[in-house]
């Protein structure tokens, strides 16, 4: 078996108008090494795109004297004879061979092709991202010109080599369900899997060292089993403790922090949040504790939760906004404080349900046929199974699946309604159990804000009982509950459901079930088969009226709001302001309530009666996956009658859509306009001590907004609330400098807008040039954003400055993050979630744009319902509600320039109202003490090159000093 690895790079993407300008092959030999290659730049008729030039290093001159098409064919044609073609997403390379080969007379190749990127995706589902350079990168192989033809060639042929081994060496069990995966007649990765698992039945056997075998599946975890940890452990720990007053756990601490990192020590901030979070914790009081980057506030809150719940017996729930803080906890902090702490202790995460694999619903997925899905989904799914090999956890989190097969997850991923619970086979195998188990048992249980208020609505039934909570990222806390304590349905909150009851004559639980159903043979079970075809009509009833209700409100934002932006559309619905088209479009809205319940309740009915006489298991499992989609319809009933009826007087609702994807982008809202009640009563009045921490609560240094936001008024009053703002470890005077420049145009005015774009262009090309790129732009509009890319990318180009823009150049916010980190010499342009939540230390960012001051749109229907209320009481809603909102927001954008002791930069404010306004001074008075400048414009490049060298040699020697944690 002979394998040839071939890489193309071209002109563009298009096998009919694009020409190849290099060649690199590879062949592999029987004993899996790379036995010879091939390369050549090859001649095109016309020149090559610039962009093509800065992806792969070839210019014009390098192909001017290189060999002609046909004479690059003549070499590697005879080299192509009998071989299985592979390619990193071979079908580009195998477009253009074909159309090569048909242009210079030769017959196209009909052998295999096997393509690296499937191959990757099925047997390392975990890897971060499937582009060539991050696996060469994360797998260890040599790859040192990317984007070179020759150097991509080998490096794909050194990867197929290690999936080949890799899919060699699977469990046993798990290759042969692969194969049952893949038709070896239909496609050649099914070929090869059919292959592979031959001749692994022609081996000795494997030894499958730490693998469980369950019901034909390979299994990396083995029973959860219920073992509590004994009372004495408990009680042992505790009195450990009681031995040790707090100073003396910390010193205790500290000393073998010291031994891990002989650079550590300790830091003011640091020790005086101990100290507090401690305080709260004992005291049952509420904390609002501001510490800003650099002041370790994870070990700030860690430590004395450990000590406290350790020492009292009690559980502690810590909660994140992000699951990456989630896991930066779990990966990095945790096994710290395993090794630091002088007494053992337990922690566990715990996300949403959703978030764990269901092996019940996993294993009734695989019994249905390949031909019944896509090829993509096919792959996904074996790659999921693959995973099952080697996961502990079962958390969507670890796989990289991709938005496209999000469906995939959604239909085997854990849920309540679902849950046959210990009548489950898998039930002593259940990730979510499992990991539900570990949390009943952890003193310390690491969660997420979206967790904590689903926990709030199930009335407690979720995370296991405690009464004291840390809660980190504190300031979108009131966000995310307006958010989960609210609802949200769009067109797929129906579609999917509907799509998983029936999505052909064969797929979905309905067909499923009269299958099943029919075969019983017992004295019902043509009854049953009956009522169950009747109401397969109704589905598609219910989603045509879903569909034309969808329009209907699609035509109704149309007519009553104007595209934003980005065309989307928004619109408040108001009980005495409703437009006159609400009447004709309650009735379709009350259609699809009627009919879902003339769908429901029968349904629901059967199912009871279908239970009592169902044995097997896979029935069972059927109709407990049934019950759960019914619950979720019933679910977005509930939901829709809410909307249609206007029916909650706290609550806004509004509807959203795009004006480019019509019905099928509408979403309709109901959100609490105030969560400061339903905070103050299911957290503050309940919980025993709440700490709650950010980079960002303050507001020219007091915690009043936030205060009233999170409904902690009372608190307040009756002393159980305390406050602390930390002082910063970084000596912000020498390591930043703010520059507004006073004459900068302002954007009011008839060509306000455009004057001002024309100079922010100009500037910003200066300061690129200045300071060699490492830049970061923030902007409040995309639109803005979009109007600057161009001009400043083409500008920029003559210095070899790269421009990257969020939403102009593909790839997600991570993946825009680390190119520009690549990439010294670049400017990057983001907008909204730019402003937070990005990691840019050291050199990677020296200077930080920001174009206009955060402000939120006044518009949007909750921001607009709070400033009803506000003017109700006679409060200026801009001072009580915009303004704080811009302030944490404009100080979150701050925070990107300074992450470590040794970073240095400059802040280049364009909004010149932080100067001109009264309220300017709220936003500079927020900032942690940088120094501040105001000059004209054309002062500006001089004044941050001299700042820049003397600041290098000044924090380069403070900086060695706190390099600690």
């Amino acid at each position: 078996m002979k394998f040839a690895v071939l890489d193309f790079e071209t002109t563009g993407m298009s096998s009919d108008k694009d020409e190849i300008i290099q060649t690199g092959l590879a062949l592999i030999d029987d004993a899996g090494a790379v036995c010879s290659t091939y390369a050549s730049f090859v001649r095109p008729n016309k020149p090559i795109p610039e962009e093509i030039t800065r992806l792969t290093g070839i210019r014009d001159e390098d192909v001017h004297a290189a060999p002609e098409l046909e004479e690059m064919l003549n070499a590697i044609v005879p080299m192509l004879q009998d071989v299985i073609l592979i390619g990193h997403n071979v079908e580009f390379d195998a477009h253009f061979l074909q159309a090569a080969l048909d242009r210079s007379g030769y017959l196209p190749f009909s052998g295999r092709m096997l393509d690296t990127v499937e191959l990757a995706k099925l047997v390392y589902p975990t890897q971060p991202s499937y582009a060539l350079t991050s696996l060469t990168q994360t797998l260890g192989i040599d790859h040192d010109r990317p984007h070179q033809a020759d150097s991509d060639a080998v490096a794909t042929a050194e990867l197929f080599l290690l999936c080949l081994n890799k899919l060699r060496n699977l469990p046993l069990f798990t290759l042969q369900r692969l194969s049952g995966m893949f038709d070896p007649d239909r496609n050649d990765l099914g070929w090869l899997i059919a292959d592979t698992l031959n001749w692994r039945e022609t081996q000795p056997l494997i030894p499958e060292d730490g693998i469980h075998h369950f019901r034909q599946f390979a299994m990396n975890v083995g029973d959860w089993g219920e073992d509590s940890r004994s009372e004495e452990e408990s009680q042992h720990t505790a009195k450990q403790l009681n031995e040790m007053d707090f100073e003396q756990y910390l010193a205790a601490v500290q000393a073998n922090l010291k031994t891990m990192f002989p650079s550590y020590e300790s830091r003011e901030g640091q020790d005086i949040m101990f100290q507090e979070v401690f305080d709260a914790l004992q005291e049952d009081s509420h904390l609002l504790v501001e510490a800003g980057t650099g002041t370790g506030k994870s070990l700030g809150y860690l430590l004395p939760s450990l000590y406290y719940g350790l020492k009292e017996e009690k559980k502690v729930v810590v909660s994140t906004h992000t699951i990456q803080l989630q896991e930066q906890l779990r990966e990095r902090d945790l096994p710290l404080l395993q090794q630091a702490l002088p007494v053992p202790f337990r922690a566990s995460v715990f996300k949403g349900r959703n978030n764990y694999l269901c092996l019940r619903k996993f294993e009734s997925r695989q019994q249905i046929p390949e031909h019944a899905f896509g090829r993509e989904e096919a792959v996904t799914r074996g790659g999921m199974t693959v995973w099952l090999g080697e996961t502990t956890r079962g958390e969507s989190e670890e796989l990289n699946i991709g938005v496209r097969n999000k469906e995939e997850w959604d239909a085997v991923s854990s849920d309540a309604a679902s849950c046959l619970n210990r009548a489950c086979p898998w039930f002593r195998r259940c990730f979510y159990h499992r990991a539900r188990q570990e949390a009943g048992k952890a003193d310390l249980i690491i969660t997420n804000h979206a967790l904590l208020f689903t926990d709030l609505r199930a009335e407690h039934r979720l995370l296991p009982a405690y009464d004291r909570l840390i809660v980190d990222e504190a300031h979108h806390l009131e966000e995310v509950a307006s958010h989960h304590l609210g609802q949200k349905t769009g067109h797929s909150s129906l579609a999917i459901p509907l799509q998983r009851v029936w999505k052909d004559a064969r797929t979905g639980l309905l067909p499923q079930l009269i299958g099943s159903v029919s075969s019983l043979g017992t004295g019902d079970s043509g009854a049953w088969t009956e009522k169950l075809e009747l109401l397969v009509p109704k589905v598609h009833e219910i989603r045509e009226a879903w569909e034309r209700w969808m329009d209907a409100l699609f035509q109704l934002l149309t007519a009553n709001a104007a595209a934003d932006e980005t065309g989307n559309l928004t619109l408040r619905l108001k009980h005495e302001d409703l437009p006159e088209q609400w009447e004709s479009l309650s009735v379709d809205g009350n259609n699809v309530i009627q009919l879902l319940s003339d769908f429901i309740r029968p349904l629901e009915k059967l199912t009871v009666d279908m239970r009592e006489d169902a044995d097997e298991l896979s029935m069972q499992g059927m109709l407990t996956d049934l019950s759960g989609v019914l619950k979720d319809l019933a679910n977005i009933r509930a939901d829709t009658q809410s909307f249609v009826t206007l029916g909650k007087p706290e609550f806004v609702y509004w509807l959203e859509g795009h004006s480019q994807y019509r019905g099928r982008s509408v979403y309709i809202y109901g959100v609490p306009a105030d969560v400061s009640e339903l905070l103050k009563e299911g957290v503050f009045d309940r919980k025993s001590s709440v700490v709650m921490t950010s980079a960002t609560l303050t507001i020219d240094k007091s915690f009043r907004y936030v205060t009233e936001q999170l409904g902690l008024d009372e608190a307040e009053k009756g002393g159980r609330l305390k406050t602390a703002m930390l002082p910063s470890p970084f000596r912000y005077r020498e390591q930043a400098l703010v520059l507004i420049p006073r004459d900068f145009p302002g954007i009011k005015g008839r060509d306000g807008e455009a004057v001002f774009i024309s100079a922010l262009i100009d500037s910003l090309q200066e300061m690129a040039i200045t300071v060699g790129g490492r830049m970061l732009v923030l902007f409040t509009s995309h639109r803005m954003l979009k109007t600057v890319y161009g001009p400043l990318k083409d500008r920029l180009e003559a210095s070899g400055i790269q421009v990257l823009g969020q939403g102009m150049d593909s790839g997600s916010r991570s993946r825009l993050t680390q190119q520009f980190v690549k990439q010294p010499a670049s400017v990057l342009l983001g907008t909204s979630s730019f402003w937070e939540g990005i990691d840019l230390p050291g050199d990677a960012l020296t200077c930080l744009a920001i174009v206009r001051l955060p402000f939120q749109p006044p518009n949007h229907p909750v921001a607009e319902a709070k400033s009803e209320k506000l003017l109700a009481e006679n409060k200026n809603p801009f001072m009580k509600l915009s303004l704080p909102q811009a302030v944490i927001r404009f100080k979150q954008g701050f925070g990107r320039l300074v992450r470590t002791a040794t970073d240095r930069g400059i802040v280049i404010l364009y909004d010149t109202r932080v100067i001109d306004t009264n309220y300017g001074k709220y936003f500079l008075y927020s900032l942690p003490g940088p120094k501040m400048e105001h000059l004209p414009t054309s002062a500006m490049a001089a004044r941050v090159s001299s700042w820049l060298n003397s600041a290098a040699s000044a924090v380069q020697d403070e900086g060695e000093k706190h390099e600690a944690h």
